[in-house]
Parts: structure tokens; sequence; C-alpha cells
């Protein structure tokens, strides 16, 4: 059957099945791939969308803007709204849901997009919140199909770091739905929900997947497939670094840890941005403060032939644009 998208709201992987995951990805390789042969695009046409930035952006803003632009939608760009300060989140949904036909959030709480969903009556895009980023997991795998030749049930996925903050809860829940071989990986007080897990555990038994959770390196990276890691302080938390340096620290992605793949295939990635080097002024602040001039990926890796980061961030844009078109569009 026809895979028929129109009138959801991305929250989150969970609410997808893997048919529709994989439709999503087709979609997007298939714009990307007009996109690239200079074919103008009209399947926003004559849509309004709207998106709501509590958090800082470049990639997710830009993405959005540009995606809706090249398929001929208007954009509003709403920063310091008055949605839960004067006016409830609920009364500010009926508001837009009235203007628009699509609503992207990028902000703290998973409840709050939900709020937004229920109310505006129009789909709600997740651009991140504290629990989820799945528009960056979208991206992630169109990469993974673009640049390693293998089924998506024989790849390994190794999340090296924060194993519970969006990335790796959003990571565990792609794996689940497609297949994949998850491993968390990081110190046990940053291991992810068991109640997640154990969800996805569940979801595994249908497709086959794997969802692994450790703290064991070697155990863990052995024949990975992928290499990721996210910052380790959060948007929000950024009192924490003394502590998550201490916790994360011999969780650096490194090349003693790529090598430890035994994979000579093996790739590297991460959402960006990155602390990679001392080109950024908190990067500069850290190294003034704890004398590290590297925190998740050394520069080496980061810019290693293994290093698969500013493909991943390009196709921010073709993934975003699928799910706006799937949902809203004129198909």
């Amino acid at each position: 059957m026809p895979v028929n998208l129109r009138g959801r709201s991305f929250l989150t992987l969970k609410d997808f099945s893997t048919k529709e995951i994989l439709y999503l990805i087709n979609l997007s390789k298939d714009l990307k791939s007009k996109y690239r042969a200079g074919i103008k695009g009209e399947l926003l046409s004559d849509k309004n969308v709207v998106l709501i930035f509590d958090k800082p952006s470049t990639r997710t803003r830009c993405a959005f803007e540009m995606a809706a632009s090249q398929e001929g939608a208007y954009v509003t760009y709403l920063t310091n709204s008055q949605m839960g300060k004067k006016e409830s989140v609920e009364d500010t949904a009926e508001v837009l849901g009235r203007y628009y036909d699509g609503i992207e959030y990028r902000g703290f709480k998973q409840s709050l997009i939900e709020d937004l969903a229920i109310h505006s009556h129009v789909p709600v895009w997740n651009g991140l919140t504290d629990e989820f980023h799945p528009t960056q997991i979208l991206a992630d795998l169109l990469t993974i199909q673009e640049k390693i030749f293998k089924p998506y049930e024989n790849i390994k996925v190794v999340f090296v770091g924060d194993a519970r903050n969006n990335m790796g809860n959003s990571w565990m829940i792609g794996c689940a739905k497609l297949g994949m071989h998850f491993v968390g990986l990081g110190p046990k007080s940053l291991w992810p929900k068991p109640s997640l897990v154990k969800q996805m555990q569940e979801i595994a038994k249908d497709t086959g997947a794997k969802i692994e959770i450790t703290s064991n390196i070697d155990k863990a990276v052995k024949d990975a497939d992928i290499i990721y890691t996210d910052v380790w302080v959060s948007m929000g938390e950024e009192g924490k670094y003394a502590e998550r340096i201490k916790l994360l620290k011999p969780y650096q992605v490194n090349m003693k840890m790529l090598k430890k793949a035994r994979n000579k295939h093996i790739r590297f990635m991460h959402c960006l941005p990155s602390f990679h080097n001392l080109k950024t002024e908190v990067g500069r602040q850290i190294y003034k403060k704890f004398g590290l001039k590297e925190l998740e990926v050394t520069d080496e890796v980061f810019r290693s032939h293994h290093s698969i980061v500013f493909d991943e961030a390009e196709n921010r844009l073709h993934t975003i644009k699928a799910v706006m078109v799937a949902t809203i569009g004129n198909i």
C-alpha cells in the first residue's frame, strides 16, 4: 500500500513505522536528485509555514527556510514570541494553526511540542527538543545509505558519550525501527532511560534490531560501521562542563577508538556543532578553564577521511524538505 503522511506531525520517530521512515528517506533522495538537477520545486506552493525557535540554531533554521523556499512556501521565522509567557501554548497553537499550514518548533520540553500539535490542528515538526531530534536522524540515515553500501540491518552504530540526550535517544529509536545494531556507549550515569530502552527492545523483536547499552569501549566499538558522538554539554546545561568532562573524557572519539573497531571503512558522524579545536569562543573558554583543546572528538578524526559530518549536515536540507512535502505538500 502507498504511504500517506498528509496531516501527520513529526514529533519523534517512535510515531512512525519502518515503512514510513523508509518512504521519507526515499522521498529525500528523490528531492535531492531534482534539486541537484536544477529542477524547480513547487510541492509547497501556496503553503505557509512558521518556524518557532526557543533555542539557537544554524543547520535547522537554514535547512527549514531553504527547504520551504525551494518548494515555493512562504516562511515566518518566529523567536521571542509570547508563547508560554503572556499567552499559553494552547492559545498560541490555536492562533498559528489558523494562519499556517505547518509549524516547526525547536526548544526544550517535548511536552510543549506535543501541545502545539494537539491544539494547532496542523502538522508540527520537531526541530529539536530535550528528548528527541528526529529530523537529524533522517538526515543521518540518508547519509549512511549514500556512504555505506550495506543494508540497514547489517549496520552497527555506536553512539558515544551522553547516551541519554536527544541524539542518543533518537538514534536508538531509528536503529530499532530499521533493524540496525545500536550500541549506546558511555558512563552508566548517562545511559538512556530504562523505559525507553525496553520499549525499543520490544520493537527490535519485530525488526531484528539489536539494542545494547554499555560502558565497555572495546566491546562497544568492535566491528562498528558508524561511530557517532555529540557535544558533552547540551544547550541549557552549560553549568555542567566540569562534571561532564570528568565523566566523558575517557569516551573522547579519537583514532585509537576508531582503530578498535577493526574496520578500515568505519565512518565518523556528528550532528554539529563540534568542539574539535580552539576556533570557537566556547572552545577557547573551555581550554582556559580546563586545559582541553578538544572535547568529544579530536580534530584528527573530525578532519579525517572517516568523517562524513558535512555530508549529513547537507542532507538536513533534503530530509526536512521531505518531511514538509509529505505532511503538507501538493502530492
